[in-house]
């Protein structure tokens, strides 16, 4: 299946989106959930108002959206779901270094975003499983 990535970012006043592999497709709110609501009717108005041969290729057909983060914007906009003490403990991170990148003061490793990205998988492969 087809995967179009969809960029979040938090900027001084407010979340932009942008498709990373497809151009002209922007999106923006004040939260993350409007941000990707607009990305999502960027998407829809392309695909409404262009002829078959003007829509991107990745676009006819399945596929799948994967909203990619910045660690900043992720860290903010999840910070309700996960305190820094529990991204400690599935991640090893510390909790300083956690704020650090969730205020923007430092920019994480490639080897940190890789580890917090494994543990918040993990966790999600975990929580899948679970019956109640």
């Amino acid at each position: 299946m087809k995967t179009v990535r969809i960029i979040i970012e938090k900027s001084k006043d407010h979340y932009s989106a942008y498709a990373e592999n497809i151009t002209g497709i922007y999106g923006a709110g004040d939260t993350v959930e409007e941000a990707k609501t607009s990305i999502l009717e960027a998407i829809r108005l392309l695909m409404e108002n262009n002829s078959e041969k003007n829509i991107p290729a990745i676009l006819k057909g399945d596929y799948a959206l994967v909203f990619k983060f910045d660690m900043e914007s992720l860290l903010k906009y999840y910070g309700k779901v996960f305190t820094k003490s529990a991204l400690e403990h599935i991640t090893g991170i510390n909790q300083r270094q956690l704020q650090h990148y969730s205020s923007g003061l430092k920019k994480p490793r490639p080897a940190q975003k890789e580890k917090l990205q494994k543990a918040l998988h993990a966790l999600g492969s975990e929580l899948m499983s679970v019956e109640l």
